[in-house]
């Protein structure tokens, strides 16, 4: 007698006709990277806000060099430079409204201090400090994420959580073309869809995760298509138009905070730099591939924008840059400052009331302190 046989066996009704529970046309991405700057509808931006993400692009471009530099002369672990990425950056940050979130990834130094987040505060987790270097909370920011796409589901957790307590907020959460091949990936924006959570997702395609080629990761026409499977909208635009990138995901943070529910939104740009100062990138692509690139750099289309209209003349391009240079000397000056340590701190923030085990640790690391410390004074 087989299971299904047995008195009492669960026997399953025919299924109805299926019905797409979604027209997927609404949902389909741009058939192009969608593109501003060079166009008709360049003209309809404010120029207010074409003069800012311009003054925010300059100064993240000086706080890449500068903190790559830093890198170098060992001040700090390692730093993944986003040169050539930084109109994302910037839009994803003016985006928001002050009560909004932004969730990070480990790249996205630019966002969070373009968020408002201290220049130095949001370098302490990549200068081999445990704690992130900034109030979360304070600042609406998460914690710079290295694990790939872990952020994501803690975007969505905290936008759903938002609109279950009434509060009008929506979650941005950034993530590189290689996360999208990590399970939190598909984790998320399948919760994201069903849950109708307030949340955008802002997928920077580079081109690389480390040294595996998108091509060599999906067979998709494009991240955005990525989108339908999951019952969203897919947007594709051009990460390297900062006015595009921000007119896109301002739509998407408006279509969330109206009950809309998610976006996915893919920005095509390029790493310039080498995936950290621990990579090679001369032994996965070539020089031609990089200037190509570079030919399309986002600072400089937005300046040629502001130039050609008369928007920008040359003392308003060297007041910004040298703002970006004092930004850099700051930085300089605090990073080569040593940070005053405490191993004790070792122990605080691990559990509201310590275990056992841990208080155990502490008296031993506390004794070793001493003696060590008593060791030197007899010397």
């Amino acid at each position: 007698m087989t299971v299904m046989e047995q008195r009492g066996a669960y026997r399953p009704s025919p299924p109805p006709a299926w019905q797409p529970r979604t027209d997927p046309a609404p949902l389909l991405p741009d058939a192009e990277p969608y593109r501003v700057l060079g166009t008709e509808a360049a003209a309809k931006v404010d120029p207010e806000l074409l003069r800012s993400l311009y003054a925010h692009l300059v100064r993240g471009r000086r706080y890449n060099t500068q903190a790559t530099a830093l890198t170098k002369q060992g001040r700090l672990a390692v730093y993944p430079s986003s040169t050539g990425q930084e109109a994302c950056e910037v839009a994803a940050a003016l985006a928001l409204q002050e009560r909004d979130w932004l969730f990070p990834s480990y790249r996205d130094t630019l966002a969070v201090v373009a968020r408002g987040v201290d220049p130095v505060e949001a370098l302490t987790l990549l200068r081999g400090d445990r704690h992130t270097g900034y109030d979360p909370v304070a600042h609406r920011v998460a914690p710079l994420s290295t694990p790939l796409a872990t952020q994501l589901p803690h975007a969505v957790g905290l936008a759903h959580a938002a609109r279950l307590r009434g509060d009008d907020v929506v979650a941005l959460a950034m993530v590189g073309d290689g996360g999208t091949s990590e399970g939190d990936f598909h984790e998320a924006l399948n919760f994201a869809a069903v849950w109708q959570a307030p949340v955008v997702f802002l997928v920077q395609n580079n081109g690389f995760a480390i040294s595996v080629p998108l091509a060599k990761q999906t067979a998709a026409p494009s991240l955005a298509h990525k989108a339908v499977g999951y019952g969203m909208p897919g947007r594709l635009v051009d990460g390297n138009d900062a006015a595009a990138v921000h007119e896109v995901l301002s739509d998407a943070v408006r279509h969330a905070r109206a009950g809309g529910g998610p976006t996915l939104v893919e920005a095509v740009t390029y790493r310039i730099d080498a995936h950290t100062n621990a990579d090679d990138a001369t032994r996965y692509r070539g020089d031609t591939e990089v200037e190509a690139w570079r030919a399309h750099d986002p600072v400089e289309l937005l300046e040629r924008e502001l130039t050609g209209r008369g928007l920008l003349d040359e003392d308003a391009v060297a007041a910004v840059r040298e703002d970006a240079e004092a930004m850099a000397a700051r930085l300089r000056e605090r990073m080569n400052q040593d940070a005053v340590l405490d191993p004790m701190d070792l122990f605080e923030h691990v559990y509201a009331e310590p275990t056992p085990q841990l208080r155990e640790q502490q008296a031993l690391l506390r004794a070793e302190l001493v003696a060590e410390s008593e060791e030197g004074t007899a010397r």
